[in-house]
């Protein structure tokens, strides 16, 4: 076992600080990563202070971590040291299951094994990002391509692969017309990626606060859902609606919004349950969805199409010492887009 230095929330809603972990040796088809650089989710904040219930403290969260290869065990095929690598929301799977065979090893039925949060094969508690060091096998890591800097790289391993994702899923391109519902650490990465595929994007936002942002960042159009007509002249408009806000929505209201056969696909999670009616999808063929990142095959994909797209994310790049405040400013909607932990100050 190696001793290394993490930041680590002793228990639910305690405040984040810096600890030490215990990681296990490198095995024979493990790679061990020096961390560089872990993006703060909100899915994060929800985990530490234990919104979704059944946390594992003390919990070391992060599952958007852009790293180098320190070491590689004997039987390691795909990477080097010095290899440029992330590692997203899992670390482990069955790999035996239809889902993981097809390479959706997000949806495996035995259940994938989290990054943090988690316990591993040998009923271990799984530590992430917040760290300096992870050691994580070969077939959940990824590389990361040489035109993608590590920083803004990160991000992509969960917003990234959260949104692109459901956007190949459902087919968004050229002469489809996709809302991405709200602008924070996913929305501004789904505005990208749909600009990139070709889709006619609009972004559905509480106010036109972050209008600025969200036309530079690939959006055609920009509305505020706060303005009570905003819901009346978008009526019928759009294929695919991408909510990627964590806060429960009127889902009766959005999917008015919805064109025949027109899918509104979450990818945030609220704590809160939320209400339907489901006249609301019998009126047009609707569909009513969720997605959950991506497997690791898709992971990769998606870092190739950023690298050729030049799409990092927008980050805040952040000490340590303020993973605290900067959980308070994600939940006050002040970052622009995702904070970025430099691990060196662990």
């Amino acid at each position: 076992m190696t001793t290394v230095a993490a930041y680590a929330a002793p228990a639910a809603k305690a405040p984040l600080e810096r600890t030490t972990i215990e990681r296990r040796p490198v095995g024979e088809f493990d790679v061990l990563i020096d961390i560089k650089f872990a993006g703060i989710c909100h899915s994060d904040i929800h985990q530490a202070r234990d919104g979704w219930g059944e946390g594992i403290f003390p919990m070391v969260p992060g599952h958007e971590i852009a790293g180098v290869v320190a070491e590689v065990g004997p039987g390691v095929t795909k990477f080097a040291v010095g290899d440029r690598v992330g590692v997203g929301c899992m670390v482990d799977s069955c790999r035996e299951c239809e889902n993981c065979r097809a390479g959706l090893e997000q949806y495996c039925l035995q259940g994938n094994t989290g990054t943090y949060n988690a316990l591993d094969k040998n009923g271990e508690p799984t530590y992430g990002g917040y760290s300096s060091q992870v050691v994580v096998d070969e077939n959940f890591t990824v590389r990361i391509p040489d035109g993608l800097a590590l920083d803004v790289a990160a991000p992509l391993l969960c917003a990234g692969i959260t949104t692109y994702s459901p956007l190949r899923h459902w087919n968004a391109g050229p002469g489809k017309k996709v809302a991405v519902v709200g602008m924070g650490g996913l929305g501004h990465m789904g505005v990208k990626i749909a600009h990139a595929l070709g889709a006619e994007v609009t972004v559905l936002s509480q106010s036109l606060r972050k209008k600025d942002d969200g036309l530079r960042l690939g959006a055609d159009h920009y509305y505020a859902t706060s303005d009570e007509t905003t819901f009346k002249k978008l009526r019928g408009t759009f294929d695919i609606i991408l909510s990627t806000v964590s806060a429960p929505l009127p889902l009766d209201a959005y999917l008015s919004l919805l064109r025949t056969d027109g899918a509104l696909v979450n990818v945030g999670a609220p704590e809160e349950p939320v209400s339907l009616n489901l006249f609301s999808l019998l009126g047009g063929r609707k569909t009513l969805a969720g997605s959950g990142i991506g497997g690791i095959r898709e992971t990769q994909e998606m870092l190739d199409f950023c690298a050729e797209h030049g799409l990092g994310a927008e980050i805040e790049l952040i000490g340590a010492s303020e993973i605290n405040e900067a959980y308070e400013r994600v939940l006050d909607s002040d970052v622009r887009y995702r904070f970025v932990i430099d691990t060196a100050t662990i």
